[in-house]
């Protein structure tokens, strides 16, 4: 299988809110499961660090990353660097003490998952996060800046995924990481939410918007939905628009609404948050009125888009507070 992209910032990234959802319901279950049992489900220290080739990727990594970040360290015996790398990595897994699972990749054995994440060079790091994959750094790295990397990591996994990492026991038997992951009965809304996903990979994104309604009609509060809406309208908005022309018509005619609101759109979507958030605020500050309402609630919508757990929406409420108040 795969991996799909995702970049940490979440941005309009349709297929993590499914994936989101469907961590998160894992997770939770793993860790019912485990109450029930007196607290099983503890690994060994010697289980947070695994050799992976291509035959096992999808148990040992899709799968084990919709209840732990799995770290990849792509490496090949005759990489210096990777010599220097790799036990650094594999001290840091244990002294995280399951906050990531380390996945080893030798390149050499398994060129289709090198070609599959777009590996050009090694030593190459990436992780995958409820079946997500994202770059974290390729060449040589202080431990400064890995440290600074993977708290990053675990952070958005916990925040945006829900998942806070395996329970380590030194005296578990070692062997217990390479279980799959738990699976969780059907949601009430699956089959509706499903039907959203295929709509928007099929390019639908009306039909994905109508079945996003179709949930929050029966469950308003039903935040996959939520969020997957805010999104599909965002994609539907910008759709079929040419940027230079927004753009330029932005540029031209700084007051006015819709071309403002028009061009944060497409920096949303081009992954630009700051840049959308910023042209918003400046233009609430320049209104008044229903023209500055009709802003505000836009800027409300993309900080649904980007998720509230962002730390660049959390700035961005408080600078359009100032510019409010």
């Amino acid at each position: 299988m795969q991996p799909r992209n995702m970049s940490m910032s979440g941005v309009v990234d349709l297929a993590a809110v499914k994936a989101a959802q469907e961590a998160k319901a894992k997770a939770e279950q793993a860790r019912a499961d485990a109450a029930r049992q007196g607290g099983g489900g503890a690994v060994s220290p010697a289980d947070l660090v695994i050799d992976v080739d291509e035959a096992g990727f999808e148990r040992d990594v899709l799968q084990r990353s919709a209840e732990v970040p799995v770290v990849i360290d792509f490496w090949a015996e005759w990489c210096q660097p990777c010599k220097q790398l790799s036990p650094v990595l594999e001290r840091l897994a244990v002294e995280y003490n399951g906050r990531f699972l380390l996945a080893k990749i030798d390149v050499d054995a398994n060129q289709m998952l090198m070609q599959q994440f777009g590996v050009q060079g090694i030593p190459a790091v990436f992780a995958v996060v409820a079946g997500q994959a994202l770059p974290l750094f390729q060449g040589a790295a202080g431990e400064a800046q890995i440290r600074e990397t993977l708290d990053q990591l675990v952070a958005v996994a916990e925040q945006r995924f829900g998942l806070t990492g395996l329970t380590v026991d030194p005296d578990a038997e070692p062997g217990g990481a390479q279980a799959a992951a738990p699976t969780t009965p059907a949601g009430p809304y699956d089959a509706l939410l499903e039907a959203a996903v295929q709509a928007l990979d099929a390019g639908d994104l009306g039909g994905a918007v109508q079945a996003y309604k179709n949930v929050l009609s029966e469950d308003p509060t039903n935040s996959e939905a939520k969020l997957g809406l805010a999104q599909a309208e965002l994609l539907q908005r910008v759709q079929g628009a040419d940027p230079q022309q927004v753009r330029k018509e932005a540029a031209d005619k700084p007051a006015d609404v819709t071309a403002q609101i028009a061009a944060a759109d497409l920096d949303l979507v081009g992954g630009h948050v700051e840049d959308a958030f910023g042209r918003l605020i400046e233009t609430v500050q320049r209104t008044v009125g229903d023209d500055r309402d009709t802003v505000r609630l836009r800027l409300l919508e993309l900080f649904e888009v980007v998720g509230g757990e962002d730390p660049r929406v959390a700035a961005a409420r408080r600078a359009l507070a100032r510019a409010l108040f």
